[in-house]
């Protein structure tokens, strides 16, 4: 019997290393996982959250993005112009072009003619109602400049005023205002 007890206490050591060694084992797992469930949060990742968040960054990412570009891009301030009252010039032009013989000269010059006001439309509405006499006006003051009156750009603007003196001078006599305050040549053409 006595070899019995001796064969079977090794065996029972035996049985026993194993189960603490079993133990010791899956207490370093439980190490582990507790571990590991306290170092990452203990819960799944939610994909939801972490894709809201990463497009609140974006949003503030863009929004620091466009406030630095605004930023170097305002370099000088435009400023508005203040509101001015505003003269608006009205211009109107003679159907036709006006052809006449020049003095002393067998050449003759064709022009066409617009006129300009910043006076108000009745001065336009006076000149189209008057339109035979002022046209008659126009060839008789083109006639009266010689070729080497109008030579020139200044021999043109002294036509143009002559013209224009003459059409504030008819329409002062047949409306009681004249008004022309330019002459404008669409075409100048001396041969």
């Amino acid at each position: 019997m006595a070899e019995e007890e001796k064969e079977e206490e090794p065996k029972k050591g035996g049985l026993m290393r194993i189960i603490m060694m079993v133990l010791g084992v899956l207490a370093l797992i439980g190490v582990g996982i507790g571990a590991g469930y306290f170092l990452f949060g203990g819960k799944p990742a939610d994909p939801s959250q972490e894709i809201e968040e990463i497009i609140e960054r974006k949003m503030k990412e863009a929004e620091a993005a466009k406030a630095e570009e605004e930023a170097a891009n305002a370099g000088p301030q435009k400023k508005e112009a203040p509101e001015v009252e505003k003269f608006i010039t009205t211009y109107y032009e003679f159907p036709g072009n006006f052809t006449t013989n020049l003095r002393g000269s067998r050449k003759f010059l064709q022009a066409g003619i617009g006129v300009s006001t910043q006076y108000d439309d009745n001065v336009i509405t006076h000149v189209e109602d008057h339109q035979l006499s002022l046209r008659s006006s126009i060839l008789a003051v083109m006639s009266e400049f010689s070729e080497q009156d109008i030579e020139g750009k200044s021999g043109r603007d002294a036509l143009a005023k002559a013209i224009a003196a003459e059409l504030n001078s008819k329409l002062e006599e047949l409306e009681g205002f004249g008004g022309i305050e330019n002459v404008h040549f669409t075409s100048f053409m001396l041969q």
